[in-house]
C-alpha cells in the first residue's frame, strides 16, 4: 500500500522528514516509526567516533586524577567545541560552588 501510494504521485517526497510528514499515521505506523528513525540517524560516524577518541584521550591522560563529573565535562567540551562559552557565566557559577580550601 505504502508503495502504491508514491507510485502515480506527482508530489513524492525527496527528503525521510518529508516522507515522514506526509505519512498517515493511522494508516502507516510502523512506516512513520522507521521514517522518524531514518530522520534522526546520522549521515555517517564519524562524531560518535571522534566522541570514543576524546573519551579515550582524556580518560588514559587523567586516569588516577579525575572525578567522573569532571570528564564528563572535559569531554562535551571538546567534543562540542564548536560551541561558545561565555568566560564570565562560567567563572560566576564556579565562584558560587563552595570550596573545600583548609588554610
Amino acid at each position: 500500500m505504502w508503495q502504491n501510494k508514491w507510485i502515480n504521485g506527482d508530489n513524492q517526497p525527496r527528503t525521510a522528514i518529508d516522507a515522514f510528514l506526509k505519512a498517515d499515521e493511522s494508516f502507516f505506523p510502523i512506516i512513520k516509526d522507521l521514517l522518524q528513525i531514518l530522520a534522526t540517524l546520522p549521515c555517517s560516524t564519524a562524531t560518535p567516533e571522534r566522541s570514543f577518541s576524546t573519551l579515550r584521550r582524556l580518560k588514559s591522560w587523567l586516569r588516577n586524577s579525575i572525578l567522573n563529573e569532571r570528564l564528563n565535562g572535559l569531554a562535551l567540551m571538546s567534543v562540542h567545541r564548536d560551541i561558545y562559552i561565555n568566560s564570565e557565566d562560567v567563572i560566576n557559577k564556579f565562584c558560587l560552588k563552595k570550596r573545600n580550601v583548609h588554610l
